[in-house]
C-alpha cells in the first residue's frame, strides 16, 4: 500500500469501535476518516491519518451527557521493529506493524488518545455556583487544627 501511495476515505460507526464506545455516554455517532499511505523524502514509510468523530461524553462536573467533536491529524511512521523508531523523523509517531494492519483499530487508537482526560461540558461553570457562593462553613473550617494547638499546651 505504501509503494502504491494508496488512500482511503470513509466513515465508521462509533458503535463499531468497542474500546472507544465503552468510554462514551452513548455509542451513537460516526467517525469520518481519511488515510494516506506514502513514502516521505527520507524514504520513511508513513500513514497519514485524519479523523473527526462526533461523540457524546459524560460531563464530570454535572454528570450530564454532552456532544463533543474529536479531531485527529497524525502522521504515523510504519516500523517493523522497535529499533527502527530511533530513525523516524521528529514529526512521525511510531506505529509498530507486525502482521496485517487493522485500519479501524489504528483510527480507534488515535481517537482514544484524543479523548479528554476529564470531560467537562463547555459552559458548565454555573453548576459550581452553589458551592462557591456558600463560602467557608464557619470558623471551625478556617482553622481545622485549632483543637490540636490546645492539646499541645496541656
Amino acid at each position: 500500500m505504501v509503494a502504491a501511495r494508496r488512500s482511503f476515505t470513509g466513515a465508521l460507526p462509533v458503535a463499531g469501535l468497542p474500546r472507544l464506545a465503552g468510554l462514551l455516554a452513548t455509542d451513537g455517532g460516526s467517525v469520518a476518516y481519511r488515510l494516506e499511505f506514502g513514502l516521505d523524502e527520507l524514504g520513511t514509510r508513513y500513514l497519514a491519518l485524519e479523523a473527526t468523530a462526533s461523540v457524546r461524553l459524560l460531563c464530570q462536573r454535572t454528570l450530564e451527557p454532552f456532544d463533543a467533536t474529536l479531531q485527529v491529524a497524525q502522521r504515523l511512521g510504519l516500523i517493523a521493529d522497535e529499533a527502527e523508531e530511533a530513525g523516524l523523523p521528529p514529526r512521525h509517531e511510531p506505529l509498530l506493524v507486525q502482521g496485517p494492519l487493522r485500519l479501524a483499530e489504528v483510527i480507534e487508537d488515535e481517537l482514544l488518545l484524543a479523548l479528554p482526560l476529564v470531560p467537562v461540558r463547555p459552559g458548565s461553570e454555573a453548576a459550581l455556583a452553589p458551592w462557591l457562593a456558600a463560602g467557608p462553613a464557619g470558623e471551625a473550617s478556617a482553622k481545622p487544627f485549632a483543637a490540636l494547638q490546645q492539646l499541645k499546651h496541656d
